[in-house]
C-alpha cells in the first residue's frame, strides 16, 4: 500500500471489499435532527451500516503532508485506478466523525444502472473518508465532495448523504454520469432548523430551489444532464424532480425503503397521522415530505429509541403474527423477498435489523469546544440490542475490542462478536431474553446519559489550563467505558446460555422450569394440523377388555 494512502480510506475500502465479495444487499437508515428540533439544541445524524461484515472502528490522527503527496486508488484486483492529490493538512477522524464535529452518514439508493461509471476513480466510501479529513463544516463538506468528483470522476451507484456540524444539518444526493462521463450530478439541501429528515435507500429529493445557495447547493449539470439523457422534458410543464429523474420509484422499493421513513415520521409527529398508502406502493399517492416538524423536541434518548424500531404497535409490527414465531422475534432470515406459486412476497424491512454491522449517532453542539461538543455514539450489531457508547471526537485512541476480529472466526475478544452473540442467542426465546438484555442495555446507556454533563463539566475545567490533559481524560473515559460495555455483554452472554438451556428457563433459584409456548401460537399450530397433536380421550367403554379368542 502506498505510504501516503489515507488510513481511513484503507479501512473503508477494506470494509467494502468484504461487502462486495458477498451477495449481501447493503441497506442503511439515516435519521437527521436539526438543533431547533432537538431538546438540547444538539444536531444529530444517525447511520445504520447494514450488511453482513465485521466492522473495525478506526481512529485517524491529524497529519501534515508534503507538496506532491498523493493517495493511490486501486480496484478490487489491486490495479491502480488513479491518484488523488493529498491535502496539505488532514483532520483527525474517529469512525465517521472528525475533530470539528462534522459527521457523515449515507444510504445507497442505486438509481439508474446506466449512470454508473467504471472509470470514475472515487467511490462513496472514498468521498466519506476524504471529506472528513478535509472539511470543517457540512457546507464545506459539500464543496469538497463536489470538487473531488468533478476532478476525479464518481464511480459508484446513487447515494444519499447525511452531513452535520454544530449548527447545520444537510441532506445530499449524488449519481454518476455513465461510462466515460465526467463528474457527477448532485444536489444538497439544508434541513430547515426545527425540522427532522430521514432517508433509507431511496432517493427522496424532489423539487429544489435552483438559485438559493443559502439552503441549496447543486452541480451545474443537474438538470441539463437529465434533459440530455431523456429523463426530463422541460416542455412537459412539470417541475424537475431529482428523485424522479435519477431514481424512478418502484413499488417494492417503496415498501422496502419508505416504510422506514414513514415509521420515523409517525413517531416524531403522530399528530400528522401519516398515511401508509405511499409506502405500500399505491399508485398516484403523494410521497412523504422531505422533512417534517416534530410534535415535540427530540432528546438523544428519543433518537436511540427511534433507531430501534420494529414497527411496534402498527399493522406492520414484526413482533406479531405467525412469522414472528412462538416468542415474537422481529428478525427474519434473508432474502427479504420470495415467491410462492409464482406470486412475489416480501418481509417488512424494519429500521432495526439483525444484519446491522455497526451504527452511530453523531451529536454536535456549538456551545462547547469541539473536542467535547462532538460525541460519536457508536454501537455494534443489531441496534435493538446494541449499546451506543460515547466516543468524544477529541479522543486520540479507540477501544481495542472494537478494532479486532473477523467474520470468519468467533472470538470473545471481538466486541462485534460479543454483541452479535447476545443478539443472535435471543432468537431462541426472544420475548423472554429481550427483557434480560434490555435491562443491561438500558442501565449502561442511562448511566452514560447521566454522566455526560459531569464528564463534560470536568473536561471544560481541565481544558482551561491543559488541552492535552483534557483530551487524555476524554480518551480514558471513552475507551474504558466502551470496553466495559463489551465486558458486561460477555457476562450477559454467558448468563443467557445458562438461564436458557435445552428449552427450559431457570427461575430465580436456578431451577429449570418448563415454560412452553404462548397459547396464541399453539392455536395456530392446531389450526394447521388439527389432528396430529390431539390426544384421544378414553372412556370406560373404549378401554373395556376385549373378549378372548
Amino acid at each position: 500500500m502506498h505510504p501516503n494512502h489515507s488510513r481511513l480510506g484503507i479501512v473503508l475500502t477494506t470494509v467494502m471489499l468484504v461487502l462486495l465479495g458477498t451477495s449481501v444487499t447493503i441497506a442503511c437508515t439515516n435519521f437527521l435532527v436539526t438543533r431547533g428540533a432537538s431538546a438540547d439544541s444538539s444536531c444529530f445524524i444517525t447511520y445504520t451500516c447494514d450488511g453482513e461484515f465485521h466492522p473495525h472502528l478506526e481512529y485517524t490522527p491529524a497529519a501534515d503532508h508534503e507538496p506532491g503527496d498523493a493517495i493511490e486508488i486501486r480496484d478490487w484486483g489491486g490495479k491502480l485506478k488513479g491518484k488523488i492529490a493529498q491535502a496539505p493538512h488532514t483532520y483527525a477522524v474517529v469512525g465517521l466523525m472528525n475533530e470539528h464535529q462534522l459527521g457523515f452518514g449515507e444510504t445507497t439508493f442505486g438509481g439508474r444502472k446506466e449512470l454508473e461509471n467504471p472509470s470514475g476513480i472515487i467511490r462513496y466510501w472514498d468521498l466519506m473518508g476524504f471529506t472528513l479529513q478535509r472539511a470543517k463544516t457540512a457546507r464545506e463538506a459539500i464543496k469538497v465532495i463536489g470538487d473531488l468528483v468533478a476532478e476525479y470522476g464518481y464511480g459508484d451507484e446513487g447515494e444519499s448523504f447525511s452531513l452535520s456540524d454544530p449548527r447545520e444539518v444537510w441532506y445530499m444526493e449524488i449519481a454518476g454520469t455513465g461510462p466515460g462521463g465526467k463528474g457527477a450530478v448532485w444536489v444538497a439541501l439544508r434541513v430547515p432548523d426545527g425540522y427532522v429528515c430521514a432517508h433509507a435507500n431511496k432517493s427522496r429529493i424532489g423539487e429544489f430551489p435552483m438559485n438559493d445557495p443559502k439552503t441549496c447547493l447543486h452541480s451545474p449539470n443537474v438538470v441539463s444532464f437529465a434533459v440530455e439523457k431523456g429523463y426530463y422534458d422541460p416542455k412537459s410543464g412539470k417541475p424537475f424532480r431529482f428523485c424522479d429523474a435519477y431514481c424512478p420509484p418502484q413499488p417494492k422499493d417503496l415498501r422496502y425503503c419508505e416504510t422506514r421513513v414513514w415509521s420515523i415520521f409517525r413517531r416524531c409527529a403522530p399528530s400528522q397521522n401519516f398515511s401508509t398508502e405511499y409506502n405500500r406502493g399505491i399508485a398516484g399517492v403523494d410521497p412523504y415530505p422531505l422533512w417534517i416538524k416534530p410534535d415535540k423536541k427530540i432528546a438523544l434518548a428519543d433518537v436511540m429509541n427511534i433507531m430501534r424500531d420494529h414497527y411496534e404497535g402498527t399493522p406492520f409490527d414484526l413482533t406479531k403474527g405467525l412469522d414472528a414465531g412462538p416468542f415474537g422475534s422481529p428478525n427474519h432470515c434473508r432474502p427479504m423477498t420470495w415467491q410462492v406459486d409464482s406470486v412475489d412476497y416480501g418481509w417488512e424491512r424494519a429500521i432495526s435489523t439483525p444484519q446491522t454491522a455497526f451504527s452511530f449517532i453523531c451529536q454536535s453542539r456549538d456551545w462547547l469546544p469541539n473536542p467535547i461538543g462532538g460525541v460519536y455514539w457508536y454501537g455494534l450489531d443489531d441496534t435493538y440490542f446494541t449499546v451506543w457508547a460515547p466516543l468524544y471526537c477529541g479522543i486520540n485512541s479507540v477501544p481495542v475490542s472494537y478494532t479486532v476480529g473477523s467474520l470468519g472466526q468467533f472470538s470473545w475478544e471481538s466486541g462485534w462478536w460479543v454483541v452479535n452473540f447476545v443478539a443472535n442467542y435471543a432468537n431462541l426465546k426472544y420475548s423472554y431474553m429481550k427483557n434480560d438484555i434490555t435491562k443491561v442495555r438500558d442501565q449502561l446507556e442511562n448511566d452514560f446519559l447521566a454522566m455526560q454533563p459531569v464528564i463534560e463539566k470536568a473536561s471544560l475545567e481541565l481544558g482551561k489550563t491543559d488541552q492535552a490533559l483534557m483530551k487524555r481524560y476524554l480518551t480514558d473515559y471513552s475507551v474504558s467505558h466502551a470496553e466495559d460495555v463489551i465486558k458486561q455483554y460477555r457476562t450477559l452472554g454467558e448468563f443467557l446460555i445458562c438461564k436458557y438451556n435445552d428449552g427450559y428457563v431457570k427461575d430465580s433459584t436456578g431451577r429449570p422450569r418448563e415454560v412452553g409456548y404462548p397459547e396464541s401460537w399453539l392455536r395456530d399450530v392446531i389450526q394447521l394440523r388439527p389432528d396430529q397433536f390431539k390426544i384421544p380421550v378414553w372412556t370406560s367403554d373404549s378401554v373395556a377388555a376385549k373378549p378372548a379368542n
